[in-house]
């Protein structure tokens, strides 16, 4: 039996889980605003795809140093990595609208330095515009936060679903945009760069017209004050379950993200065009998002470490795959096997995080968790291309195979535990 139940994980969402026929129903204005904040997060992570897609590939037509050619990217994570407290502060003292309509004020402002930085030739400038972008994302990243504050207590996963959706939607979107930007003026994928502008001046309009709660400060909550006191990040951290969940969502996000910011490079270098790169992220793109609406009905139904398990072994499957051959459908099925099994081992490490915690625990160990996440994936990305560039896409793909087997044992120990491991309160 799986020793980390849906139904552990049910229990920690308090007594509208236990009633949930007495929950109220969302009104037209919440599902209003819910359609809006799906829209935007379409919008906003087809940004996200863009960067992955393209920054490589406008590197090394300018900059010949292709082990450096992910460095925007990785500014970008680690932008993410120093933005996301402060972002969070925000929001926490003028409300959603308001900070995440700063958001996209910086996203505005990091496509035109990388558009300027690509113009001029400014490698440097590249970087900064990355590092700008961070914050952006890292508001990105709070959208599934703010899509369960629109709805009641009752339909969060309904919420979550619904903002998982526009990931999807965005798969098609990012790489759509790039095949027919890349190459519109010169140089190469000037006009991408000035399309992701033109995305984030639309999720600044679109947000304009959705109506967030107020955030109301986490001691007015009546049931966190009647609990007990919040502990310490630290000892909050070393918790075993903590560290155990944590290390999978780390290994599936750095692995996926080690993987993903390569391929570009690997397939252009093996003398494919570049649309067959922006086809094979766009594949990858799907197979991260278009499962999730199906992963908790997979977890309700085997546990939530038994998806974690499969996830690893599809993850592995894939690395197979990318070893066996570098034609175009080692690509295609490598990379789409690799967003799957990211999505099963994702989205069940951090469903084993939130029981970590306690109500009045929540903000500090989700930015935590956050920032452990962001810091692996700046450096896989980061290495990415210099592994790709001096090793080769063979050796890189060994090294995910490693890094997954460290997810496993992850796993294997969550698994290993016999007896339920309720909710932290």
């Amino acid at each position: 039996m799986d020793a980390l139940t849906p139904k552990s994980l049910r229990e920690s969402e308090g007594d509208a889980a236990v009633h949930p026929v007495s929950a109220p129903k969302p009104d037209r204005h919440a599902y209003r605003n819910l359609l809006l904040l799906t829209c935007c997060q379409a919008v906003g992570q087809a940004c996200n795809t863009m960067m992955f897609a393209a920054t490589g590939l406008s590197v090394i037509t300018f900059y010949h140093r292709p082990d450096l050619a992910n460095l925007p990217v990785t500014m970008q994570h680690i932008g993410v990595m120093i933005w996301v407290f402060p972002a969070a502060l925000l929001m926490q003292r003028v409300g959603r609208s308001i900070g995440f309509r700063v958001g996209s004020l910086f996203g505005m402002a990091g496509a035109i330095v990388m558009s300027v930085g690509l113009y001029t030739g400014n490698f440097i400038a590249m970087c900064g515009g990355g590092l700008i972008l961070g914050y952006a994302v890292s508001c990105l990243q709070m959208y599934r936060f703010a899509a369960v504050e629109l709805v009641p207590v009752d339909y969060r996963a309904k919420a979550i679903a619904w903002v998982t959706a526009g990931g999807v939607a965005s798969a098609v979107l990012g790489p759509s945009i790039v095949r027919m930007t890349y190459d519109l003026v010169m140089p190469f994928y000037l006009a991408t760069y000035a399309s992701i502008l033109v995305l984030h001046v639309i999720v600044f309009t679109i947000m304009s017209f959705i109506s967030f709660p107020p955030m109301a400060p986490a001691a007015t909550d009546a049931a966190a004050a009647a609990g007990p006191p919040p502990r310490p990040l630290w000892m909050i951290a070393s918790q075993p379950r903590f560290i155990a969940s944590v290390m999978a969502g780390m290994l599936a996000y750095g692995t996926m993200s080690f993987t993903m910011s390569a391929s570009p490079l690997a397939i252009v270098g093996c003398g494919f065009p570049q649309p067959e790169a922006h086809w094979v992220i766009f594949l990858h793109v799907c197979g991260m998002f278009v499962p999730s609406f199906f992963t908790g009905n997979l977890i309700s139904r085997f546990g939530t470490t038994t998806m974690m398990a499969v996830g690893v072994v599809l993850m592995l499957i894939g690395g197979a795959v990318a070893l066996n051959g570098m034609n175009e459908w080692n690509f295609r099925i490598a990379l789409t096997v690799n967003g799957i099994g990211w999505n099963f081992l994702f989205i069940g490490a951090t469903a084993l995080v939130t029981t970590c915690y306690r109500p009045n625990e929540r903000g500090k160990t989700q930015a935590l968790n956050d920032f452990l996440i962001f810091s692996t994936t700046a450096t896989s990305s980061f290495m990415a291309a210099y592994v790709q560039d001096h090793l080769g896409w063979y050796p890189l793909n060994w090294f995910a195979v490693v890094m997954m087997m460290a997810a496993a044992g992850a796993v294997i120990w969550l698994r290993s535990q016999h007896r339920a491991l309720s909710p932290a309160y």
